[in-house]
């Protein structure tokens, strides 16, 4: 009898241990998804980015000059509860710093630097070059992600993934130039690269993963009139976020081409 009853009581307190394991991991709270920010955000490869990221469920922060004049994504937005529309002019500096207050305490998992412009080819041609475009280039295409990248740094520090990725180009390799063309945005995109080399140096020992992703020939605005195979944004898109999936800090600081290999700096 003595030991029917120790019996009984074991059952009933691993019973009653359960039933409180499953109340609380019933109480227990889901984890916040990840958050992404891109700008850019308006168009092209950046409105890509800020689809795919949002059908998967995560937080998304999508920034553009004028998010109001941006109809396809201001619709998306509609459908998309988890998708906010952030105004940013990443050659506004105070903009940056406004947008820094506005996320204080918001974890960003990766940071995407998209946001880009060309310069317009008659603004880059040797014998009538505009100057003063060559310095709105550089603002835009170089300037702002440091800024951008250094004013969100703690919030990147606050996510669990800790990446920084900046949309880069082939057109800003230096071993793979061999004609002259579009000389700001070259060298605009070119200094772009290096400062995330360098970022990578930095922040590695903070845990922080920092990458140049060349997405390749796409078909949008930028690449209008290009007689060449353009991937859709979808598919270049697709594979770009396969390499920020696949980043680490053992692969940190490298540039990357959107089959998968490496490309020269």
């Amino acid at each position: 009898m003595h030991k029917f009853l120790t019996g009984l009581l074991a059952v009933l307190v691993m019973g009653i241990s359960a039933s409180g394991a499953t109340a609380a991991s019933a109480a227990s709270p889901e984890p916040a998804p990840p958050t992404v920010l891109v700008t850019g955000s308006n168009r092209g490869i950046g409105l890509e980015l800020v689809r795919q990221y949002a059908a998967r469920g995560w937080i998304v922060i999508a920034t553009a000059r004028k998010p109001g004049d941006a109809a396809a994504l201001r619709e998306l937005a509609a459908t998309r509860p988890n998708l906010r529309l952030e105004t940013l002019d990443v050659a506004n500096h105070e903009e940056i710093d406004a947008l820094a207050r506005r996320l204080s305490g918001q974890p960003i998992d990766i940071l995407i630097h998209n946001a880009g412009v060309s310069g317009g080819i008659p603004n880059q041609i040797f014998g009538r070059m505009r100057y003063d475009v060559f310095r709105d280039v550089l603002e835009v295409n170089t300037v702002g992600p440091m800024k951008l990248t250094e004013a969100l740094m703690p919030n990147v520090m606050l996510s669990s993934q800790k990446k920084v990725v900046l949309i880069g180009t082939s057109e800003a390799s230096f071993a793979m130039v061999n004609a002259a063309r579009l000389y700001w945005y070259r060298a605009s995109k070119a200094a772009a690269h290096m400062l995330m080399r360098n970022l990578a140096f930095e922040v590695k020992g903070r845990g922080v993963a920092v990458s140049v992703i060349n997405p390749g020939p796409v078909d949008t605005d930028f690449m209008k009139g290009v007689n060449m195979p353009l991937q859709t944004p979808a598919e270049s898109v697709g594979k770009v976020i396969g390499l920020i999936d696949a980043m680490t800090l053992d692969n940190t600081g490298r540039f990357w081409d959107y089959e998968g290999g490496e490309l020269a700096w």
